[in-house]
């Protein structure tokens, strides 16, 4: 026996949730707000750091990133990129990936945009995307902050390499869009796991807190030398592999290996996400 199912008149399931809503429904929540806050005051908390501890210098004989901070502006937001990267940028992608459909059954509002309809597969597409966009969006405004705060401060000049050498101010605009490009795309596997957390459970903290916990586990792992070339499979390993971009002669290697690690777990990750929610019962 054949089913009829009633369609309503202009009812296109891949018009539903565009994503240009999504985006402000996102953009207007306080927790966008706050993190975007913070990420753009960081560049004044380091400013005035140095301003009060003076100028950082090498420390037994060896000069790190972060000793040429003060060189110039380019100097500047390398080492915001660097003293965040590991931990400060994992919290956005988090947040925006590991809240987005938790939120909503928190809200007892997912059973409303189900029945709305918006087709399963379109909604987490939806949230998806604006919470990457967000994510990396979140990772743009910290450098562009940081390099307009350096440049205030120190002026704008080459970057200054701890190894020797420096990198012209168009060669290093690029090599930090490089960089950031890359931070992203290694965060991808902590978008991937919150993602698919946050649609396994109804508390956006679970989501949140579980995609952290667990990045900061596989930080942990990675400074277990015992493990040895196991240690290549961990996303982690490869956090700061974008470093060997910001030489006179760059080594792309580290940087291949590390994206294909991260994106690799980030689309099984992603599939999990999809997988599952298509077959859940929602409640709430």
């Amino acid at each position: 026996m054949s089913t009829l199912t009633e369609v309503a008149s202009g009812y296109q399931a891949g018009r539903t949730l565009p994503l240009r809503v999504e985006l402000v429904r996102q953009l207007k929540r306080r927790r966008t707000l706050v993190m975007g806050a913070i990420l753009a005051a960081l560049p004044f908390v380091l400013l005035i750091a140095f301003a009060v501890g003076g100028r950082p210098d090498g420390r037994n004989g060896q000069v790190t990133l972060l000793d040429t901070a003060t060189a110039s502006g380019a100097n500047f937001a390398a080492v915001n990129l660097f003293v965040s990267a590991g931990f400060l940028l994992v919290i956005p992608v988090a947040l925006f990936c590991g809240d987005t459909v938790a939120s909503e059954a928190g809200w007892s509002s997912l059973r409303y945009l189900l029945a709305a309809p918006v087709p399963r597969a379109r909604l987490l597409w939806s949230k998806l995307v604006v919470a990457l966009g967000l994510s990396l969006a979140a990772m743009i405004v910290l450098p562009l902050v940081a390099l307009a705060v350096g440049t205030a401060a120190y002026g704008w000049g080459p970057l200054q390499i701890p190894t020797g050498g420096e990198l012209g101010t168009g060669t290093a605009t690029q090599r930090l869009a490089i960089v950031v490009a890359y931070v992203f795309l290694s965060q991808l596997v902590t978008a991937g796991l919150a993602f698919w957390l946050s649609t396994r459970t109804d508390a956006p903290l679970g989501a949140v807190g579980g995609a952290v916990g667990l990045t900061i586990v596989g930080n942990v792992l990675d400074q277990v030398t015992a493990l040895g070339d196991w240690r290549d499979f961990l996303p982690a390993h490869w956090q700061y592999a974008w470093a060997d971009a910001v030489q006179p002669h760059p080594e792309w290697s580290g940087m291949i290996q590390g994206t294909a690690i991260s994106v690799t777990y980030a689309l099984v990750l992603f599939a999990l996400a999809f997988r599952g929610f298509a077959r859940k019962d929602v409640v709430s």
